[in-house]
């Protein structure tokens, strides 16, 4: 019977060393592997957006409650009298957008020179941004609404698109107050608001440069769709002055409100245990900085 073999001795077990050792300076090197890149940002949940959607077909409603065509023009002068009846629509002459009267959007606080200067009615600078035309100038303003505000919204959220919203829209207002001076005409609808969320979009898109990585595709598309909005302002019934005021105001607000870190930035929150990062990258750029104070200036003087 041989001898039983021995076994053979096993290899020291070397201690893990503590975080307290590694912060007093142990000689054992650190990760070399890159640092993982944070975690992407949730998207916000867009309720600001459906919320003005649902506001502004809801006081369009109530508008055409209001108006009630066949009792104020009779029956033979409104549009789908058959299906719609007191809803109906004044006759094309008098508003080929298929709404109410030019009466009536002025009664529920459709925006005039008249009632805001002389009258000192400054209601109206907010509360004509909720009414509208006709069926044909809210189904476009509220396309446009869902196509730009939801997109924004789950960026950035209600708290910064919100507040951006109701600059733009007043914005739009106060210019197209200075462009109707002494004129009678009535001014509705959300499109210096709209035209507002183009313009931020315009600003986020410079401020935020370093994000992006194909930069002229996207500056041409943005610059696109703004200069064929922008023509539609020069057609007949349409208020040009607020698009133009609501677009200078959102890409002002733009620069303030929709500002992220620079690409390549890491929080420290998002550093796991052990790493060091040698080469850190600011959280903003200087133009970033620059346009905000700028823009800042020229919001609250301007």
């Amino acid at each position: 019977m041989g001898r039983p073999s021995r076994p053979s001795p096993s290899p020291p077990v070397q201690p893990t060393p503590s975080h307290n050792d590694i912060e007093k300076g142990s000689k054992r090197p650190r990760h070399k592997s890159k640092i993982p890149p944070p975690p992407p940002p949730k998207p916000w949940k867009p309720w600001f957006t459906p919320l003005v959607f649902v506001a502004n077909t809801s006081v369009f409603i109530y508008t055409m409650y209001v108006n009630d065509c066949p009792h104020t023009s009779g029956t033979s002068k409104c549009i789908l009298y058959e299906y719609l009846g007191r809803y109906s629509f004044q006759r094309f002459k008098e508003n080929p957008l298929l709404g109410p009267s030019y009466i009536t959007l002025k009664t529920l606080g459709g925006l005039d020179w008249t009632q805001v200067v002389e009258e000192k009615e400054y209601w109206r600078l907010f509360s004509c941004m909720w009414l509208h035309a006709g069926l044909v100038h809210l189904l476009i303003n509220m396309l446009s609404l869902l196509g730009l505000g939801i997109r924004l919204e789950h960026e950035f959220g209600f708290v910064r698109i919100g507040p951006l919203y109701m600059i733009s829209g007043f914005g739009g207002t106060l210019t197209s107050v200075l462009s109707l001076a002494r004129k009678s005409i009535v001014s509705v609808g959300a499109s210096g608001a709209l035209f507002g969320l183009l313009g931020s979009m315009l600003s986020e898109l410079i401020t935020n440069w370093s994000n992006y990585t194909n930069k002229c595709s996207a500056l041409s598309t943005m610059l696109l769709i703004i200069c064929l909005n922008l023509a539609i302002g020069f057609l007949p019934r349409v208020d040009n002055s607020a698009h133009i005021g609501g677009f200078v105001s959102g890409l002002l607000a733009g620069f303030v409100l929709l500002m992220r870190p620079q690409y390549g930035y890491i929080s420290s929150k998002h550093v796991p245990e052990g790493y060091q990062i040698k080469h850190k990258v600011a959280k903003h750029q200087v133009h970033q900085y620059v346009l905000f104070g700028i823009s800042l200036v020229l919001l609250i003087t301007g």
